[in-house]
């Protein structure tokens, strides 16, 4: 008797056989790429947030291949603190990219030159991390949103806030285990006593403090952190109203951008109050959330206060104690390599941050023509 197979099953095999070996391939592919660090390169470096990346010690997880400053006494300086070699510096952002092929550029210049690092990354392919806020105005923030999603790349906002235990576990106790119950109002306070007061050098004072460069002064520098929070908190639901107030208590320092801003964002059963400032004895980012039947006050990143009728407790929170990226750059880079999804209300996502442009723009809006402006 012939043992030989028929061809049709034959080819059924071998097909099978194939697509077993692709899956496999792919797999094998997946976890070589996991074990690999992301090669990053940075744009702009004028920012004081640079040194985060610039120093970074984490060589498992970043790989830096690549630095584009245009200010060449600024990136050599650099350099020599940081130790990264100068033959990965470069002046021209395009050519950069095709030299040294990254796998995501994290933007450290103006919020003004957040367009043109997406307008060069998106259609090569290149994954963007902006500093916060994610752009300048909503014109800006749509052109970018365009060319992420044509391109299929990820476009993120890195907040201080974001890397908070604090911040998370707020987020965890009033969404999640309804701890404060339907969120009534909200209150987020940012800022320092000023940029130059706190001693930023001179290259990030010059573009912090151009209406044009960063979008306004401290509306723009610290009024994110609480659109940012807040429109999280609300699972992305846009508001119906935003209305805002800005001061200039130091014209002799800060003669174009205001210094000092309060902004009111209404939702239909819900507010937020954020106070931004260049004036506050001293520096903070805290919240304070207000429910039907509880209370958060988060006032620093491992702090909370709870509080639901008489009943007080006060406690620390690790990252330990709640799951949370305490390093954007580690978060990149699982983002990027697929271990994790990027929800579409969360801090980071380009979702979130396109309400925050919104507010934002309104807030400019109403404190230029003192009156309420609606979404």
């Amino acid at each position: 008797m012939s043992t030989q197979l028929p061809e049709a099953t034959l080819k059924k095999r071998l097909s099978l056989g194939m697509r077993t070996f692709i899956f496999l391939a792919l797999i094998c592919s997946s976890l070589a790429a996991w074990a690999q660090p992301l090669k990053v390169a940075v744009a702009g470096t004028a920012h004081g947030h640079s040194t985060w990346i610039l120093g970074y010690k984490d060589k498992e997880n970043i790989q830096l291949v690549g630095v584009c400053e245009k200010d060449t006494a600024l990136v050599n300086r650099q350099s020599k603190r940081y130790g990264f070699s100068p033959s990965i510096v470069y002046t021209d952002l395009g050519k950069m990219l095709d030299a040294v092929k990254p796998d995501a550029v994290v933007a450290f210049g103006s919020i003004y030159s957040h367009l043109e690092v997406v307008e060069a990354c998106a259609p090569r392919g290149i994954h963007v991390m902006v500093e916060k806020p994610l752009a300048v105005s909503v014109e800006h923030a749509r052109k970018m949103e365009a060319l992420a999603g044509k391109h299929n790349i990820h476009l993120l906002t890195d907040y201080e806030t974001s890397w908070y235990p604090s911040v998370a576990k707020t987020v965890q106790l009033a969404l999640d285990s309804n701890y404060t119950g339907r969120i009534r109002k909200t209150v987020i306070h940012d800022g320092h006593q000023g940029p130059k007061e706190i001693g930023c050098g001179p290259e990030f004072l010059a573009w912090l403090t151009d209406p044009v460069l960063n979008g306004a002064g401290a509306l723009v520098d610290f009024g994110c952190y609480g659109a940012n929070l807040m429109t999280h908190l609300m699972k992305g639901q846009q508001p119906i109203a935003v209305t805002a107030v800005t001061r200039q208590y130091k014209p002799q320092i800060y003669p174009k951008v205001d210094d000092d801003a309060t902004i009111i964002v209404d939702y239909p059963d819900a507010q937020c109050i954020i106070q931004a400032s260049w004036n506050w004895p001293y520096n903070r980012k805290d919240m304070e959330v207000y429910g039907e039947k509880g209370y958060i006050f988060a006032p620093d990143s491992k702090t909370l206060v709870l509080r639901q009728g008489n009943k007080v407790t006060n406690r620390q929170v690790t990252a330990q104690d709640i799951p949370v990226y305490e390093d954007p750059f580690k978060y990149l880079a699982d983002v990027v390599h697929g271990k994790i999804t990027v929800a579409p209300d969360g801090l980071y996502a380009l979702p979130n941050n396109m309400i925050v442009v919104k507010i934002l723009e309104a807030a400019k809006e109403s404190a230029r023509t003192g009156k309420k402006v609606k979404l």
